[in-house]
């Protein structure tokens, strides 16, 4: 979890921006809060620097219900930040402040155990995968989720800039890839994760991403919806037009929309008709947040998303 310093302005460099609006982020920590906002119930593990930015973090989950208990403060590093530039179309480019920041610093020994075994399902990225000490953390709680029976979703959320190289990012992303019963990726992802390969194409996606564990794999197609993967199916789902903003948390919003919906029914990803509509909710819950500036301030309750779901037709 950080801060996101968004410019005031859409559609200039960091340089050039006279202003920045501070804005809690991080994926997971986005996710949580979006399944808290749906009505789901979530808790946030992860570290935080004992500053007045950390305690603003931690206060914005306890605000959202979310259950904080897992966070930890640390006193010698700092909260991580990152200045987001919006370009002219609402997409952004990062400028992170890491050196390092606390988040990087979570200990295995700091993981409370018996707060990731309540969970049904246990949410990770890749950026936790980067450095030690917090790696290790990453993989002992995977472990510990795993054992106890949690359903184990991915969202990699590559961020090129945090990696020391792109194949080390390929390699440490691909690593726990196989352990995964659910993965979120988006088209740049997929043609970073097979060298090149046509995003688009079904067969690049089932022979090189699909693994036998897997229940679900979705692809995120920005406005345009989304593609999904089981061992039974596949097919697409359109997207919800709206007037982007900024697009910062789209994807968590949308994780969040089918987590909380998967939450509810652990078989949803067996029954297709179910699913799709799941997924038709979960693009309307990116295509709510993109329309206000900032991730988590702009993630969508359960009625906002209702009142914009006419607008789609699955």
């Amino acid at each position: 979890m950080l801060i996101d310093f968004v410019p005031t302005v859409g559609g200039v460099s960091l340089s050039e921006s006279p202003a920045f609006k501070k804005a809690p982020g991080g994926a997971p920590a986005n996710v949580a809060v979006g399944i808290s906002r749906l009505g789901g119930s979530s808790a946030f593990i992860g570290k935080v620097g004992e500053d007045e930015f950390g305690f603003m973090l931690a206060d914005i989950l306890k605000q959202n219900n979310v259950d904080s208990s897992g966070m930890r403060f640390d006193r010698k590093a700092r909260t991580a930040l990152a200045f987001v530039t919006l370009r002219d179309d609402g997409e952004r480019e990062f400028m992170f402040f890491r050196n390092p920041s606390a988040d990087m610093l979570l200990c295995e020994s700091e993981l409370d155990a018996n707060l990731i075994k309540k969970a049904s399902i246990f949410h990770y990225g890749s950026i936790s995968l980067i450095e030690e000490p917090c790696k290790s953390a990453h993989l002992a709680a995977m472990n510990i989720a795993r054992k106890s029976g949690s359903i184990l979703s991915y969202d990699p959320n590559l961020r090129l800039p945090l990696w020391p190289s792109p194949e080390t990012a390929r390699k440490t992303i691909m690593s726990i890839w196989n352990q995964a019963d659910l993965i979120k990726i988006s088209e740049e992802e997929i043609t970073f994760l097979t060298g090149g390969d046509d995003p688009n194409d079904d067969n690049v996606v089932l022979k090189k991403l699909y693994h036998s564990n897997l229940k679900l794999l979705v692809v995120t197609e920005g406005s345009n919806g989304c593609r999904y993967y089981t061992k039974e199916f596949k097919g697409r789902v359109t997207g919800v037009k709206v007037k982007a903003v900024d697009t910062t948390g789209a994807g968590d919003a949308f994780v969040g929309g089918i987590l909380n919906s998967l939450a509810a029914d652990l078989n949803l990803y067996k029954n297709e008709e179910k699913l799709r509509e799941a997924l038709l909710f979960a693009n309307a819950c990116g295509a709510v947040t993109v329309t206000e500036r900032g991730a988590i301030p702009a993630l969508p309750t359960k009625e906002a998303v209702l009142q914009i779901l006419p607008k789609a037709s699955a």
